[in-house]
């Protein structure tokens, strides 16, 4: 599927390259408000105006109007990339064989460490749910921000076909809905 937007967040092509001290300390400080030195000035990253103090994303810096701007429906303030939808897109595609936290982190897109770190956050937010096995589970409102993501980037709610870029790596048959269509259902009357 072809993106219709690259006006949403995104980690930075070379974040592979950070240890995973630098890369922890640096996801934890994300969306921080940071003030420009006395005498200098920030210049935020959407709209190329300087700015006293900014939201600071690994290394970029946003007005509060282009932050908030480029926060996506139901995020719930959590700035959403193409990684979370990835991995909120596996969950919810497996959700009938729920898929364990070692085969999302692994195949989401992105190197594990980060995927650890967003796995984290997305329970941590109330997107997902983890029991004691390691299986992960979409929530609803995990449902809700996915779509708002997934419109942002394709203009259209979730599908499975948005999870194009992973179908090479997985294969083709993990993306078929095993849902049934309502005449394939049981009448309970």
């Amino acid at each position: 599927m072809e993106k219709r937007s690259e006006y949403h967040f995104r980690y930075p092509p070379n974040i592979h390259e950070l240890d995973l001290a630098t890369m922890v300390s640096m996801y934890r400080a994300r969306g921080e408000p940071r003030k420009a030195p006395p005498g200098t000035y920030l210049a935020c990253a959407i709209t190329r105006k300087l700015l006293k103090e900014g939201k600071w994303w690994f290394g970029l810096y946003y007005s509060q109007s282009s932050w908030n701007s480029l926060l996506t429906k139901h995020s719930e303030g959590y700035p959403l990339t193409e990684y979370e939808l990835n991995i909120l897109g596996l969950v919810k595609v497996l959700s009938d064989e729920p898929p364990h936290r070692d085969y999302v982190e692994k195949n989401c897109g992105t190197i594990p460490k980060l995927a650890y770190l967003i796995v984290n956050d997305l329970k941590q937010f109330g997107f997902m749910s983890e029991d004691e096995q390691g299986f992960l589970t979409i929530e609803y409102r995990g449902e809700k921000a996915l779509d708002g993501i997934s419109r942002r980037i394709y203009e259209k709610r979730f599908t499975a076909d948005l999870l194009s870029g992973l179908k090479d790596r997985l294969g083709e048959d993990i993306f078929k809905f095993s849902q049934k269509s309502s005449s394939e259902q049981t009448s309970l009357f």
